[in-house]
């Protein structure tokens, strides 16, 4: 007899509870602490459970669920929204000189002489944002706006996975805080590839998207966009507040909100505060995302409170700014490049100039559009930027400064590469080769089967790609494991050792996972992470051929666009000619999900405690190389605990059920006996 429906709803409003809570915790453990306890594939197999049951049951859907990152119902416009406290623009200094100024007016302001202590932490270059909690609960997100009134954009902060929906611990119970929400520099590499590969405008900088993706209207576009936030302040707190700014910092982290923690540094006089702006200086270039300066705070919040505010900014901070990353330079000729699916994109050549210590000679004009967005011209001073290791980019044209010499940028009407005719398709900004034999998009797509993050063939870069086209020797990516000693030979300046050194970097690449394959193939908006997905779901080449565009957009994170594209790519004969080809010369790509061995079968493991010898991502994967799981918890079904140094209440609990506990040297043995076996 079934159940009543008020049972039924009763127990699935009971299990969503749970699945919230686990989904918030885990989210908070990875973007936070950076402490996940659980897998990839776990997390999402929760999600997709928690997603089943609003499915079900709608009366369930809160504006707290995990669901709510995914995006809803396009909004009309955005309301305004009051800060609890204004959101102050900083002075700027420009170096040492203006540093120990600022510290010499705050000891004259606070007629003291001994030293302050000041906390550094990176300028991000983002959007600062407010984020209010009650109870616990994101209520309210809002922009800076003009500092004292923001839009309120809380339905596309939510779909940020780095910002919490509920707040963890003991948190206060009215909070708002301060962060810098950014992109990535890779992220925003692959998002530019993706959107000239779509023939769709690209983007000038992080920022610019950043700033652009937190205002759509609709946010499940802010979804799509990988973004991400750094705390760095409250605007208000109830109950009582850290004493030092740096305390504060370790509290936001404690209520699950990300910070930047690890390079925020105190220093105790206003000379170790000139040696850490030298520090991040030389460090720029080498980060994973775009900082332009570095904040300098007074670390004592009592401090603070006393040295009070000027009438636009805080008395008690300044931002030390780095040198500009932009110089001018002259656009002497524009040069045309052929991406793998015919994609023409075109290139300012440049008088070299030196930006920030970087010769830069050529920039990114990325297509038409943007080319009579600038008014650009052959012979044009202009102002280029570089931003990161990112591309440079021309932000401006210095128009008083032309002669009329100046040439206008012509839209190519045949490819530079084969000749073919070239078309732009309805809707996009970027003209496309139609030539089925043009060598560019082969090169192209030769070049990105053997990248580092797809096929990953040590050795077979630009160079020797060039001379395999030039003798003929590749038609397709199956051709390279048609290669011959004797074939590279041709080469220039090919030993025998180099090309068996070659010859066994194609031969180790036949057993790449699954995930890395689909990448390598270049299909049509498939990337790392949705290859990544699809590898997931799929478990097999096979498995995803078959799969229908329904069973495809069903799939989480898979759009119609995506879905479309694939069902199209194992539709193309020729597409399915190189795969069978690829098969049969032994490429066989293997799935994460797939064990090299049985030997833990129906065994699950789970990892606690901060290990040394191995991270726990290394010990999930030899666990499930074996056939074995990994779990986030303990329960009656747990084989064993490993637990590192600083274990607490999975350790206990395994006592308290009687499960075996292992230490890392007692795992590793494990595996080494179970491999040798």
């Amino acid at each position: 007899m079934s159940k009543p429906a008020s049972q039924k709803l009763s127990a699935a409003r009971a299990r969503h509870t749970e699945l919230s809570q686990q989904l918030h915790r885990h989210n908070s453990l990875y973007h936070a602490l950076d402490r996940p306890e659980i897998s990839d594939a776990d997390y999402d197999r929760l999600l997709q459970e928690l997603l089943e049951l609003e499915r079900q049951f709608p009366e369930l859907i809160t504006a707290d669920s995990p669901s709510q990152r995914i995006g809803s119902t396009p909004l009309d416009n955005f309301p305004s929204a009051t800060h609890a406290s204004p959101m102050l623009s900083l002075e700027n200094a420009f170096g040492a000189d203006d540093l120990r100024d600022f510290d010499a007016r705050l000891k004259r302001f606070l007629a003291r002489e001994e030293e302050i202590a000041y906390l550094c932490e990176m300028k991000l270059d983002g959007v600062a944002v407010a984020l209010t909690y009650e109870q616990g609960k994101l209520i309210r997100g809002a922009t800076r706006g003009d500092g004292s009134r923001g839009e309120e954009i809380t339905q596309n902060l939510r779909t940020l996975s780095s910002i919490p929906l509920r707040l963890q611990g003991e948190h206060p119970e009215r909070l708002e805080v301060r962060g810098e929400v950014y992109m990535e520099l890779e992220a925003f590499r692959q998002l530019n590839e993706q959107r000239r590969e779509e023939g769709e405008t690209t983007f000038a900088n992080p920022r610019n998207v950043t700033a652009g993706s937190l205002r759509q209207l609709d946010s499940r576009l802010t979804a799509s966009r990988p973004l991400t936030i750094s705390c760095y302040g409250i605007g208000a707190i109830s109950g009582a507040e850290p004493a030092t700014h740096f305390e504060l910092l370790q509290a936001l982290r404690s209520w699950g909100l990300r910070t930047n923690l690890e390079t925020v540094r105190v220093a105790n006089d206003i000379e170790q505060v000139i040696a850490r702006y030298h520090e991040l200086l030389e460090l720029r270039d080498r980060l994973p995302f775009e900082i332009d300066g570095m904040v300098v705070k007074v670390n004592s919040r009592a401090l603070q409170q006393e040295l009070g505010e000027k009438s636009r900014t805080p008395r008690w901070a300044i931002a030390c700014k780095f040198p500009p990353r932009q110089e001018q330079t002259v656009l002497e000729s524009v040069r045309f490049q052929v991406g793998r699916t015919g994609a023409i994109t075109p290139v300012a050549n440049l008088t070299p100039v030196n930006v920030s210590g970087v010769t830069v000679s050529s920039a990114s004009l990325h297509n038409w559009d943007e080319i009579e967005r600038l008014g650009i011209r052959i012979g044009d001073r202009v102002v280029v930027e570089r931003a990161g290791d990112v591309i440079p980019d021309i932000v401006k044209v210095l128009t008083e400064q032309r002669s009329g010499s100046e040439a206008k940028i012509p839209e190519p009407s045949e490819c530079p590469a084969c000749g073919s005719p070239v078309a732009r398709a309805e809707g996009e900004v970027v003209p496309r080769c139609q030539g089925m034999s043009c060598p560019a998009k082969l090169k192209e797509a030769l070049k990105h089967f053997c990248s580092r993050t797809a096929m990953d063939i040590d050795g077979l870069g630009d160079r020797l790609i060039d001379q395999l086209l030039r003798l003929e020797l590749v038609k397709s990516v199956a051709d390279l494991y048609r290669l011959q000693k004797e074939d590279l030979f041709q080469f220039d300046r090919m030993g025998e050792r180099l090309a068996e050194k070659l010859l066994a970097a194609i031969e180790q690449s036949k057993t790449r996972s699954l995930e890395r394959f689909l990448y390598a193939l270049g299909i049509r908006h498939v990337g790392n992470h949705l290859a990544k997905v699809l590898s997931r779901q799929y478990g097999s080449l096979e498995a995803l051929e078959a799969a229908s565009l329904d069973e495809l957009q069903a799939t989480h994170e898979v759009g119609p666009q995506v879905a479309q594209s694939v069902v199209r790519f194992f539709a193309d004969a020729n597409n399915r000619s190189i795969l069978a080809q690829l098969q049969e010369l032994g490429v066989v790509p293997v799935t994460t999900a797939q064990p090299r061995g049985d030997k833990l079968q129906g065994k699950v493991f789970v990892f606690t405690g901060a290990l040394e010898r191995f991270s726990r991502k290394e010990g999930e994967a030899l666990v499930e190389a074996q056939g074995g799981r990994a779990s986030g918890s303990v329960s009656k079904k747990t084989d064993y605990v490993v637990a590192g140094p600083g274990a607490g209440s999975k350790l206990a609990k395994a006592g308290q059920l009687g499960i075996a506990v292992l230490d890392e040297e007692g795992f590793l043995q494990l595996v080494q006996q179970l491999e040798a076996e």
